[in-house]
Order: C-alpha cells, then structure tokens, then sequence
C-alpha cells in the first residue's frame, strides 16, 4: 500500500531531503520510509499547521511523536511541486528557528 501510494504522491524522480537523509525516486522513499518505521516503532508525524501553498510551492510544520506522545522533534517541510501536482522534492528542516536568527 505505500509504495502505491509513495507513485501517487511523488514525481517518478521526486527528493526528500533533510539533515539526516537525501534520497530520490520511489525506491529509495519507500526504503526511507521503512528504515524510519523500523528504527522509531510506534513513533508518528502530525502536522501543526495548514499547509501554506503558492506558485508550485507548499509549506507547514510537524512534529514527531513518540508513542508516549511525548515531542522528539519539531521541524518545517518545504516542498515543490512537479508539473503534473504530484510532489517534486520535500526539504525539511529540524526545529523552530530562533527570532534573532530569522533574518
């Protein structure tokens, strides 16, 4: 069931990239995907806002959860998308950037 949906969502050549992984095409988001199951059992993304969109471009937040739901990680994903809708590359940054270091 994912990688059906992985080929739904994500150009043929699509990229995932953050500061632990950068990976392209279907075979290796489905590996990712898996070895991010594997290694946080129980563990869940939730997005923590709307999904902001203009031009082919989206954004929002999320947090990682620990089965306790207990935070492990917050972050910003950023994505372009392909011409055909389907996401082109997701960038995702660990964290809330600190005011002073915004600009």
């Amino acid at each position: 069931r994912r990688t059906t949906l992985i080929e739904q969502a994500w150009a043929d050549d699509g990229r995932f990239v953050d500061p632990l992984f950068d990976v392209r095409g279907h075979a290796a988001l489905d590996e990712l995907a898996q070895g991010v199951i594997a290694q946080y059992p129980g563990h869940t993304f939730r997005r923590t806002s709307a999904v902001d969109a203009h031009h082919n471009l989206v954004r929002y937040t999320f947090e990682f959860l620990a089965p306790d739901g207990t935070i492990v990680v917050t972050g910003t994903d950023v994505g372009q998308l392909a011409p055909d809708g389907r996401l082109q590359m997701i960038t995702g940054f660990f964290g809330d950037l600190p005011a002073d270091e915004a600009a």
